[in-house]
């Protein structure tokens, strides 16, 4: 669908998510460099895109898997901020009550599978996922997000190769950043694209620009469709780029300052703000509204997270194994 023939309150909500998920990240950013945050704390700052024209086209019903750098999923598809906020912070307000941190964070009413460390291992939960909801005959679909490192290990291909035979309703997103930690994408894969590699499962595999919030959201949508209608999975490829290190632990000096010089002209908010402007859709006393509404939105947050408690010691052993539900 052309830039043009979105729906105008579509075109600002895809702005306003992309706008929620960097500001959120900045002020974690801000709170990691205070000692607030447990652990390590992974941005997609140049990303923003791919999450907000993704789960654009998600229902309630759906089920995403995400990794480490999409914290923008968490929010679009109904993750409260002060919940998130508070996850990270490891307080009992939080998604897991104060276990584990953002990179192990899920929930079962929202659909959100929890990460894991070991990325793209959650491709085939997944895909298992995505094979209940076509034997009980719902047309539900579940979108499992990695990187292009990811897609080199096993558990991306035997998720993809069972996907493939059984037709699923699954919606593969590669958020290719050119980086896997440090190691660059030419030293870790023979081939150009990770969107080849799906027609050897037997379906479509599609590389879109991952900074044009339009062309992920397009993709997306058809892949959707598709899925929901019995056609099966598709991998989307989104090129994009790492503006920040692995971590904000990580300064990233194996990333050339021309490379990235480069990609800041790609800024997706940017893009797109560029685009609204041209429209008549926005101006700088509509973007300050947003602006103001989600810095209030934080603050809210971010007191809600400090003033939560941190979970109780003998509360360790809770929730560790499932309980037993009476018939």
């Amino acid at each position: 669908m052309p830039a043009i023939d979105h729906p105008n309150e579509e075109l600002l909500r895809l702005h306003y998510n992309m706008l929620l998920t960097r500001r959120f990240e900045e002020r974690l950013s801000i709170l990691y460099r205070q000692g607030k945050i447990l652990g390590g704390l992974y941005l997609s700052t140049g990303q923003e895109a791919i999450a907000a024209g993704t789960c654009e086209h998600l229902r309630r019903d759906d089920v995403i898997s995400p990794i480490h750098r999409d914290l923008g999923a968490f929010l679009i598809k109904g993750m409260e901020p002060k919940m998130l906020m508070a996850q990270i912070l490891g307080k009992e307000t939080g998604a897991s009550r104060g276990r584990d941190s953002f990179l192990h964070a899920g929930s079962k009413e929202l659909g959100i599978i929890p990460p894991t460390s070991i990325l793209a291992s959650t491709i085939p939960i997944a895909a298992g996922v995505a094979f209940a909801f076509k034997a009980r005959g719902v047309d539900s679909v579940a979108v499992s997000f990695f990187g292009e490192g990811g897609s080199n290990r096993g558990d991306f291909h035997e998720g993809l190769n069972f996907a493939g035979i059984h037709k699923l309703p699954l919606v593969l997103v590669c958020d290719n950043n050119q980086y896997a930690y440090s190691t660059p994408i030419a030293k870790g894969m023979a081939i150009c694209c990770v969107s080849h590699r799906a027609e050897s499962y037997g379906f479509e595999g599609v590389q879109v620009d991952g900074n044009d919030v339009f062309a992920v959201h397009d993709e997306m949508e058809k892949a959707v469709e598709k899925a929901r209608g019995g056609g099966g999975p598709t991998l989307i490829e989104c090129m994009t780029y790492r503006m920040k290190g692995h971590s904000e632990h990580d300064e990233a000096k194996y990333q050339p300052i021309q490379e990235i010089e480069e990609w800041k002209n790609k800024d997706p908010i940017a893009r797109h703000k560029k685009f609204l402007i041209e429209k008549g859709l926005l101006d700088d006393a509509t973007e300050q509204e947003m602006v103001d509404k989600i810095s209030e939105i934080l603050d809210e947050a971010v007191r809600f997270a400090t003033e939560s408690e941190y979970p109780p010691g003998e509360s360790a052993l809770e929730d560790v194994f499932a309980k037993n539900e009476e018939p």
